[in-house]
């Protein structure tokens, strides 16, 4: 067993063999709506643990660099120690979740340019939306950090949107975070169907937590359908 440094809520970070990395363990917990809603489900941390790897190792290959260093086993990778940014990134392809309740946007509607958002990174707080100069006022980043942020982000979407386009899969929304190391920032945390939105292009079924969030079941299939689709592609 290794000597759990944090433990969120869906993943375990435990230290590394050394100061300069962690090994990062994704469990089988399911959480919504800030924890209020939670569920083990058998399984799932291998499957997000799968995708993610796969996911960081294709944006390793085009030049965003990662926290990632290798896969250990099904359910753990060895990362690079960062000092993460207290703050996420969220883009916005098409309107859903808390963009379509908060603008009153119907689900599924195009926007007319992709939408970069922050948010406070604070479960205590419920991740509030946050704006630029808020987040230098409060130093969690400078304003040079957050152009790079939001530059890494779009170049990240446009890697990605037409590689799951390849997989028949429609990519809405995602969150990421980043961490400073070697005087540089890099991506960390996942990316998985936890903090993505997955739809099936042809039908729009969901393949990601919003099947969990919203009682629309079986909600494994929707993740593995996930990382079946990227094996081919």
């Amino acid at each position: 067993m290794c000597e759990v440094l944090y433990e969120g809520k869906s993943k375990t970070v435990c230290r590394g063999p050394d100061g300069g990395s962690l090994i990062l363990r994704y469990r089988d917990s399911a959480t919504a709506y800030n924890g209020e809603k939670k569920a083990e489900l058998d399984g799932k941390g291998k499957l997000n643990a799968a995708i993610s790897h796969k996911l960081f190792g294709f944006l390793e290959g085009h030049g965003i660099k990662t926290h990632l260093l290798e896969a250990q086993g099904d359910t753990a990778a060895l990362v690079r120690k960062a000092d993460i940014v207290m703050v996420e990134v969220i883009v916005r392809n098409v309107a859903a979740g808390s963009f379509s309740k908060r603008y009153g946007v119907p689900e599924g509607s195009e926007l007319k340019n992709t939408v970069v958002e922050f948010s406070l990174k604070s479960d205590e707080l419920g991740d509030p939306l946050i704006c630029e100069s808020h987040i230098t006022a409060l130093g969690l980043a400078t304003k040079e950090e957050l152009d790079e942020m939001t530059r890494l982000s779009l170049r990240i979407n446009d890697l990605l949107c037409p590689l799951f386009a390849r997989a028949g899969i429609r990519l809405v929304d995602f969150k990421l975070e980043f961490g400073r190391a070697g005087g540089e920032l890099i991506l960390c945390d996942e990316l998985s169907p936890d903090s993505c939105r997955f739809w099936d292009i042809a039908t729009g079924e969901k393949l990601d937590k919003d099947r969990f969030r919203r009682d629309l079941g079986d909600v494994l299939a929707g993740y593995a359908d996930v990382l079946r689709r990227l094996a081919d592609v």
